[in-house]
């Protein structure tokens, strides 16, 4: 098939009333409530590294009349910006709620990742700017300095020592070329020492560490700072998925294959819908099988959470999502999540747009399945090559003419934009009101772009335009 099974029609909005719709006021309560929370959270991050410069400064013991001793000072308010940095990606990636929802998973991935690459470069600038700064009076050389730091200052700075050279190994790994000829298992795997290397390096700051380590305010103030993120991220990444472990019991139901060749995986469980999970969302899943426990791969959500079921679809695209078809019925499941902010709680508009291709079609069904809006407030656009290609159609169009939601099936070759060259087409084409909408992408990042961009170009404003990536 070439072109869609019938050619999208565009269909107006009902009328608009004179009265704001109370549920419209809701979702752009709910916008501001996130964008004051994001601006919180970003302050707070500024504040606890202005904090950290201020007791350094009311130590007493910065000196910058000599270059050795501004060489020093500028080191240690290197120390200071990279642990905040760290602190902050120890948050950013902890999957703590209120973060989540505030900023969402992918943001929250990609500002950790640029965080460690900037935090790297000014860890680097600390060692230096202190070696220097230290060597230039005594004038032992720079080697003689760095031994004295890594064997004479004792244990802690030590093993800070090998904290670095950890984590220089980390970040090797982390660059796009090495990544491209590695697994993500294995990857995720060496990534997982950096938080050996974090956990190494914090106790030199607290003995060794002149604005710290005298026991007073500061030191209480740092190590305050540093509970916060090392236990969020202790609390959210093992803590809490041990005890949702226990309390959920969560198996392997059945797993079977559809037509596409997508894998389908049915699991039961105790009290599911505590987990609080909305359409869209995602989670990451551990299989307890013996040759699967020791990876967890992110899978959205098929369809809503039941009480005691819950649903993921995966297409085989790689080693982890292959695997999934050999899972064993009864198989315990651990879950992190649910994660991303890809949810009806995200709109400020009125009409309701959900767009999927490959796939990202799975958490657009769950999403048709649980957002509110009114018969005639949603537009579906599912994009494949065929429709064999579409997993769970037959459920797309149960839900669609269930809910009173337009739904496009547009199959075919792909043309200059996100739809089929056989029949182009546009947003604004299929939805005249398309600029007071909210529009949801999800799919294949090249396509999700070109989704965004129409958009963009129809007048729909960046908070809300939502893409959900498959990448990492």
């Amino acid at each position: 098939m070439t072109a869609a099974a019938t050619r999208p029609v565009a269909h107006r909005a009902p009328a608009p009333h004179h009265a704001v719709d109370p549920r419209l006021r809701a979702r752009r309560d709910r916008a501001v409530t996130r964008s004051r929370r994001r601006d919180t959270l970003e302050a707070a991050a500024w504040l606890a590294g202005v904090g950290g410069l201020s007791l350094m400064l009311a130590s007493g013991s910065v000196d910058v009349t000599t270059v050795a001793g501004l060489l020093t000072t500028l080191g240690r308010v290197a120390g200071i910006a990279a642990s905040t940095m760290i602190m902050a990606q120890l948050i950013l990636i902890a999957r703590i709620p209120l973060v989540e929802q505030a900023i969402g998973h992918d943001r929250a991935a990609r500002i950790h990742s640029q965080l460690g690459r900037i935090g790297f470069l000014v860890i680097i600038a600390h060692i230096v700017l202190l070696i220097a700064g230290y060597a230039m009076p005594t004038q032992t050389g720079l080697l003689a300095q760095t031994w004295d730091f890594v064997v004479g200052y004792g244990g802690p700075m030590f093993m800070a020592s090998v904290g670095f050279v950890v984590l220089c190994a980390v970040v090797i790994t982390s660059y796009a070329i090495v990544r491209s000829r590695w697994r993500y298992e294995n990857w995720h795997a060496v990534h997982l020492f950096s938080y050996l290397a974090v956990g190494l390096s914090i106790p030199h700051q607290l003995t060794d560490g002149q604005s710290f380590m005298s026991m007073g305010f500061a030191w209480w103030y740092w190590v305050v700072l540093w509970t916060v993120a090392v236990g969020g991220l202790l609390a959210y990444r093992v803590v809490r998925p041990l005890a949702r472990f226990l309390r959920h019991r969560i198996r392997v139901a059945a797993v079977g294959t559809l037509p596409d060749g997508s894998t389908v995986v049915a699991m039961h469980g105790r009290h599911l819908r505590r987990l609080n999970a909305q359409g869209g969302q995602f989670f990451l899943f551990r299989f307890l099988q013996a040759d699967m426990w020791g990876q967890a791969h992110p899978y959205s959500l098929s369809r809503t959470v039941r009480d005691g079921w819950m649903r993921i679809t995966v297409k085989p695209l790689g080693d982890g999502s292959s695997a999934l078809r050999d899972l064993k019925p009864g198989t315990r499941v651990m879950v992190e999540g649910p994660l991303g902010i890809f949810t009806d709680a995200s709109r400020s508009g009125d009409h309701l747009v959900l767009a999927g291709a490959g796939v990202g079609i799975t958490p657009i069904l769950a999403l048709l399945e649980s957002a509110d809006f009114r018969p005639g407030g949603c537009t579906v656009v599912v994009r494949a090559h065929s429709e064999a290609e579409i997993p769970h159609l037959d459920e797309f169009r149960e839900l669609a003419a269930a809910r009173g939601a337009h739904l496009h099936v547009l199959t075919g070759a792909r043309g200059d934009g996100w739809s089929p060259a056989a029949l182009p087409v546009t947003l604004s084409q299929l939805v005249p009101t398309i600029a007071s909408a909210d529009v949801y992408a999800c799919g294949p990042q090249p396509w999700v772009d070109a989704v965004m961009d129409d958009a963009t170009a129809a007048g729909v404003p960046a908070e809300r335009r939502h893409a959900e990536e498959f990448a990492w």
